[in-house]
């Protein structure tokens, strides 16, 4: 995975300052959408949003672009409330990741171990609520999450565990929490009974919105999908999260999706992401000298 592309990831000094976020475009707006039968299984229908799959957005976090979710906390990027495991291979899979770093990776390590001076469980996940009911997630130090490297820190801002992961030459996806590694792509899986009764699973893929973390999400002070701040990538999302895209679907569903994008995107988007139209309109607006800063 390719710096700048994985929320949260790479290690970047802190920015100068930030620049004056430009307006967010609104939730509803028109979407292309394809589905087909993965090649792998013909019980399994997958629902692809081309126009985020074909849009320029990329996580800009250590950049002058983010904003953080909270206003008050903008080098946090989205890892102020830290991060809720989604069920036990997600906990395994962190517990084994912990194991891997480094004072190196990660500034806050000393604040996870107990008084023997060992990095425990405890150290690292806290006991929250979610949708009332019990939940872990990574616990928080000093406002946001322990495994995210500050400003401060020698090796850079970012996710002590994707640092880790660049240092190995491994996915990021191998090593961090399910919802650090998805997002901003929204999976939703439901089985669905076809009119003739055959029932078959159905997987959407599409962009994880303010919407997607319920009424909590319009709250946030900034977000990035909706940013045209963020939609300046060279790639479209089909093709810089391939990583991801590949183990949410199965390599051959991948491949499948991967046909049908680059064949939209040479027959030409109608329903265009508007964050990247009205980034691609400010990029055309700029002083010449300001596109080849």
């Amino acid at each position: 995975m390719t710096v700048g592309v994985s929320a949260n990831g790479p290690a970047r000094p802190r920015p100068a300052e930030k620049i004056q976020p430009t307006p967010e475009v609104g939730l509803d707006f028109p979407r292309e959408w394809i589905e087909f039968v993965d090649p792998a299984n013909s019980e399994h229908l997958i629902a692809a949003d081309l126009t985020w799959l074909l849009s320029r957005w990329t996580c800009v976090f250590g950049t002058p672009a983010c904003q953080g979710i909270l206003s008050d906390r903008p080098d946090d990027g989205c890892c102020s409330h830290g991060a809720f495991m989604s069920g036990k291979e997600d906990r395994k899979r962190l517990e084994a990741s912990v194991k891997m770093l480094t004072p190196e990776d990660w500034q806050l390590m000393d604040k996870a171990k107990n008084v023997g001076g060992k990095v425990t469980k405890q150290g690292y996940l806290d006991v929250d609520e979610l949708e009332e009911e019990p939940a872990l997630r990574t616990r928080r130090f000093d406002g946001a999450c322990i495994f995210l490297n500050r400003p401060d820190f020698e090796g850079g801002a970012g996710c002590a565990l994707h640092t880790m992961a660049l240092r190995k030459g491994i996915e990021p996806l191998e090593v961090k929490p399910d919802v650090c590694w998805q997002l901003p792509i929204r999976r939703t899986m439901e089985w669905v009974d076809r009119p003739d009764g055959v029932q078959i699973l159905r997987t959407t893929i599409t962009e994880y919105d303010r919407r997607g973390w319920g009424s909590g999400g319009l709250d946030l002070a900034w977000y990035c999908t909706s940013s045209p701040d963020a939609h300046v990538a060279a790639r479209p999302v089909w093709q810089s999260y391939a990583a991801e895209l590949k183990e949410l679907l199965g390599e051959p569903a991948y491949e499948a999706l991967a046909r049908h994008c680059k064949r939209r995107e040479g027959l030409g988007l109608i329903a265009i992401h508007p964050a990247t139209v009205n980034a691609d309109r400010m990029k055309a607006d700029a002083p010449i000298s300001d596109q080849s800063a």
